[in-house]
């Protein structure tokens, strides 16, 4: 608790360093996911948060033009922006895909967040991608999903149009098994987002790993390497706050604040 809160006195002194560098920290609003499109803006900016990534059930890409245009209007009047948006679902029908690159378009979003369920459908995705000079970016879950192992990422990276990178969901590749450091570094110029989240794994009593979303910094994701790597790499880009824990999610005041002060905090360790 000290810990937390000398990092909490350090983040509250400092919110500057929300934008430090090239790295800015923003917010993945599944954190959010109990609160409606206008709560979310409200939270964003008492948290002086302005890089949003909606999910769909706050910001929908399949809503209207005039929708979309309505609430890009109350986020420009705010100062904030919905950088991407995601993960978003994706199809084997080009026609699908296509409202996701032209709601990115509307919104001026420059990265769309994806994590196709069949590979089949990157031939589309990748049409797409040079067609509205977009990038994509492959969102990983943990063991057994489509992308939970870097190496199947890196292997659709090596074929694809250098638009197509990675969402680095760090706490889903650290309880998969994998150093967030190595990943990134192993992914090269090739992130182009990052989800700030934490889990470590405890085991059950019948001897089965569960894993537990926890506070950032308070985890096995291994972020000394990663910031390391960030400052090393000079990479430009945004570490959206996120959590998949359901009591932070009833109220993520305390988890943000906190996270807020973790990412000031790494930053100053690594002079960035």
């Amino acid at each position: 608790m000290k810990k937390i809160l000398a990092l909490l006195a350090l983040g509250l002194a400092s919110l500057s360093s929300l934008h430090a560098g090239n790295v800015q920290l923003g917010l993945q609003t599944w954190t959010c996911n109990k609160m409606t499109f206008d709560q979310v803006v409200d939270f964003a900016v008492k948290h002086h948060i302005t890089q949003l990534q909606f999910i769909d059930s706050q910001f929908d890409p399949k809503a209207t033009k005039e929708e979309t245009l309505r609430k890009k209007a109350i986020l420009d009047a705010k100062g904030l922006a919905c950088y991407t948006f995601g993960v978003s679902k994706t199809s084997l029908k080009p026609e699908e895909n296509r409202k996701l690159f032209e709601f990115a378009k509307l919104v001026g979003a420059k990265v769309i967040v994806v994590e196709p369920k069949d590979i089949a459908e990157w031939d589309s995705l990748e049409a797409l991608v040079k067609e509205f000079d977009l990038k994509l970016a492959i969102h990983n879950h943990g063991k057994g999903t489509t992308y939970g192992d870097p190496a199947t990422v890196l292997g659709i990276l090596a074929k694809r149009d250098k638009r197509i990178g990675a969402c680095l969901d760090v706490g889903w590749v650290t309880a998969a098994g994998f150093d967030a450091a190595k990943v990134f570094r192993d992914y090269g110029d090739r992130v182009y987002d990052i989800h700030f989240k934490d889990k470590k794994i405890e085991k059950a009593a019948d001897g089965k790993d569960v894993i537990l979303d926890v506070a950032l910094g308070t985890g096995a994701a291994n972020y000394a390497g990663l910031f390391a790597e960030i400052k090393k790499s000079n990479w430009s880009g945004v570490m959206a706050i996120e959590t998949d824990n359901r009591t932070f999610q009833n109220d993520p005041n305390q988890m943000v604040t906190e996270g807020q002060s973790y990412f000031t905090a790494m930053m100053a360790k690594t002079g960035q």
